[in-house]
């Protein structure tokens, strides 16, 4: 894959973070920290979705398994070096199934499931652009 439509994954992924980050950090400021946690877990199938369909839409470099490992592996990826690492300085996140585990599997279901059904609407693999 060249080096451009790399990036062009990558940056859908760090949109599909950014935008779930900004809900767990608005819902914190509004809220509780746990009400934080299940806005952010009801925000983030809905987040992936709709970069996903953005990126199959315009884009669909890679197939929607390869997709969702990438967006859910950046999220991973991210979430550990960056947020708890850096951050948070603390692991403890990752302690928490609502708080991590759920939302990452939910990410991968909704990217998944979202690049399939693009397939499927467009009467071909969405990575026919690769």
């Amino acid at each position: 894959m060249k080096t451009r439509k790399i990036i062009t994954l990558l940056a859908h992924a760090f949109v599909g973070w950014a935008l779930c980050t900004a809900s767990m950090v608005l819902g914190m400021t509004l809220t509780s920290v746990e009400n934080a946690i299940i806005i952010h877990a009801i925000a983030a199938p809905i987040i992936a979705a709709a970069v996903s369909l953005v990126y199959f839409g315009k884009y669909g470099y890679t197939t929607p398994l390869q997709t969702a490992i990438a967006f859910t592996s950046f999220v991973i990826v991210v979430d550990f070096f960056v947020v708890a690492l850096l951050v948070q300085r603390s692991l403890e996140m990752f302690a928490s199934p609502l708080g991590t585990w759920i939302p990452f599997a939910l990410i991968f279901t909704s990217t998944y499931l979202t690049g399939t059904y693009v397939e499927k609407r467009s009467g071909g693999t969405a990575s026919t652009r690769a």
